[in-house]
Formats: C-alpha cells, sequence, structure tokens
C-alpha cells in the first residue's frame, strides 16, 4: 500500500511540475482571492486584520476545489481511469498517493498565501508552532476529505459543478477549527487554540480512515 502511495504520488508531482498547472493557474486564484478580499475590506483595516483567519482558509479551501478537481481530471482521459482500476496498485495506496500529491501542493500554496497575509493585511505572526501545527493537520484534512469526495465526483457527467456542492459543507468543521486555531494564535492566546487542533486531528483521521476502507469501492462505481 505504502509503494503504491509513493507512486502515485510520485506521479502526479511528476505531471504538475512537468505542466505548471498549480503554478500558473492555482497560485494565481488564492493569491486574487486574498487581494480581493484586502480591496472588500480595505476601508476598515482593524476588520481586515481580525478577519484574516477566516479569510485565509476560505481561500486554501476555494484553491482546494481547483487541485482536487485538477487530481482526479488526470486520470479522465483515453480510458486512464479504467486502466487505473486495472494496474493492480492497491486502492488504499492509490488514495493515500493522491491525498499526498494533493497535500503538498496545498503546502506550498499556504506558505505563499501566508506570505500574502503579511503583506496585504498587514497580520501579525506569532506562535509559529501552532500555526505550523494547525497548517499541517488542516491541510491533511482538505487533502483527505478532497480526495474522498473527488473520487466520488468524478465519475459524474457535472463532476465540475457537484464536487463543490459536496465538499464545502464536509469542510464546514475544518473551517471553523482552523480559523479559530489561527486566530488564537494572532491574539497571542496559544492557549486556546490548541484545544482546537484535537478537532482537526480528529477530523483528518476520520476521513483518512474512510478513504482507506472505501476508496477501492467508489473507484470502481465511479
Amino acid at each position: 500500500m505504502w509503494r503504491d502511495a509513493r507512486l502515485v504520488a510520485a506521479k502526479d508531482l511528476r505531471i504538475e511540475v512537468r505542466s505548471r498547472v498549480a503554478l500558473n493557474q492555482i497560485a494565481p486564484f488564492a493569491l486574487l482571492v486574498l487581494l480581493l478580499f484586502a480591496f472588500a475590506l480595505d476601508s476598515d483595516r482593524n476588520v481586515l486584520r481580525d478577519a484574516t483567519p477566516g479569510l485565509f482558509w476560505v481561500a486554501v479551501l476555494l484553491s482546494t476545489l481547483l487541485a482536487v478537481q485538477r487530481a482526479f481530471s488526470l486520470e479522465a482521459a483515453d480510458g486512464v481511469r479504467d486502466a487505473l482500476r486495472l494496474s493492480g496498485l492497491h486502492p488504499a495506496g492509490i488514495f493515500l498517493g493522491k491525498v499526498a500529491s494533493v497535500a503538498i501542493q496545498l503546502v506550498a500554496l499556504e506558505l505563499l498565501l501566508a506570505l500574502g497575509v503579511l503583506v496585504l493585511y498587514d497580520a501579525p505572526l506569532t506562535s509559529p508552532l501552532l500555526l505550523g501545527s494547525t497548517g499541517l493537520l488542516a491541510t491533511l484534512g482538505l487533502a483527505a476529505v478532497g480526495c474522498l469526495y473527488g473520487v466520488l465526483a468524478a465519475g459524474q457527467r457535472v463532476a465540475e459543478t457537484i464536487l463543490p456542492l459536496l465538499l464545502l459543507p464536509a469542510l464546514a468543521p475544518l473551517l471553523l477549527a482552523a480559523t479559530q486555531a489561527v486566530a488564537a494564535a494572532s491574539d497571542g492566546v496559544a492557549s486556546e487554540g490548541w484545544r482546537w487542533l484535537g478537532l482537526l486531528a480528529l477530523f483528518a483521521a476520520a476521513y483518512l480512515a474512510a478513504g482507506v476502507a472505501t476508496f477501492g469501492i467508489l473507484l470502481d462505481d465511479g
């Protein structure tokens, strides 16, 4: 399973490096979302600064939609999806490889967005350990949920429109927990933020376990 996960993740990442879709499309989209938020709330810098944690994670969440759609569109043409099913790769390995690929791309995107909020929003950077832990757990949860619902939507004719309807409600608890943790770090009360990490860890673990258990069934049904 782990060998297959490495193979799938390496394959997807090589494709992204060569195509540069994440660099040329997803990253500019995420920065544009941050810029639009800054324009909308620029009249009150205090409101903008207070809203930074939520705006940051909304930008990440919207970018996750594009990253997940991209991850599963790679197998959409020329019967590659059927070849993947018949390849003998462990279904759980395929799922974990997809999760790893999406998560790595999201981590790079979040570092770029963190720089963006520092410049555009004048947001304070405190409690780096809490911020880093929140980012890693939230990213893992985003990637796990995205890949689980991504394979569910990939076989549908309206995959591009049904994926947000499936994904966004499922990610509401993660958005809440990640926003509260970052807000606590920004306010200098890191002790309040650590308790939200438990929810993020439980959320990520639940969806990783669900993906490992059901990805093969969902891939066959798709």
